[in-house]
């Protein structure tokens, strides 16, 4: 067993921490979840069923222990700024976690980065690359040769096509959809049900159906 601590909380690290607890329990994964890093609640309360082990910027110690890591501290406004916290850090690539729940279908030549998570009945078809740290939640489904930058959030029953540029730190919306050949700007946004039929810029926030500008990230 390797044993993980999740950064995080309420929210993603709780949902991801109960999934990968499922898999153990099903013989499918030898992660097992120690606990969390969180700077809001006291170390020793819990979250759900685990505990706050320290506060984020103990990774390094934790790191020093054996311990493997999952980042879900992100924001869909201002992501950037999560993703420098957590690459102060210094954790090396191969000390993170990637998640696979067995109820989940990647095709065999599907790449994960280090640090990705594939939710329960996600699908996931050949020939797409995701960088590190990503995540496919619950229900949503990437489609076939598409190149994801780093740090992006496919939220629960997304729709994504095919032929896609997505940059890093990219969040795509519950129930939002993405039709094929578009290109996703860095940590752009496209909100909860939106339907994309155009490309869309660096840090720029659509939503609707169809999807138009709404602002820029702050």
């Amino acid at each position: 067993m390797r044993k993980v601590v999740v950064l995080g909380g309420l929210g993603n690290g709780a949902i991801v921490a109960a999934a990968i607890e499922h898999a153990r329990r099903m013989g499918a994964t030898d992660l097992q979840v120690e606990g969390f890093l969180n700077d809001r609640t006291p170390v020793g309360e819990m979250i759900d069923m685990f505990p706050v082990v320290g506060r984020v910027e103990e990774a390094k110690r934790l790191l020093d222990e054996g311990y493997w890591f999952i980042n879900t501290i992100l924001r869909i406004d201002g992501n950037r700024e999560r993703i420098a916290m957590f690459e102060s850090l210094g954790l090396p690539d191969d000390r993170l976690a990637t998640f696979v729940h067995p109820m989940a279908y990647v095709a065999p030549s599907v790449q994960l980065g280090p640090g990705c998570v594939v939710m329960p009945n996600v699908s996931m078809s050949p020939g797409t690359r995701l960088g590190k740290n990503c995540f496919m939640m619950v229900g949503s489904m990437m489609g076939h040769d598409n190149i994801v930058g780093d740090y992006c959030h496919i939220a629960a029953q997304a729709a994504v096509g095919s032929y896609l540029h997505i940059g890093r730190g990219v969040h795509i919306g519950l129930n939002a959809t993405v039709i094929e050949n578009l290109t996703i700007g860095d940590y752009a946004t496209l909100g909860a049900g939106g339907v994309l039929t155009k490309n869309i810029g660096e840090r720029e926030i659509w939503a609707g159906n169809p999807a138009r500008f709404l602002r820029m990230a702050e």
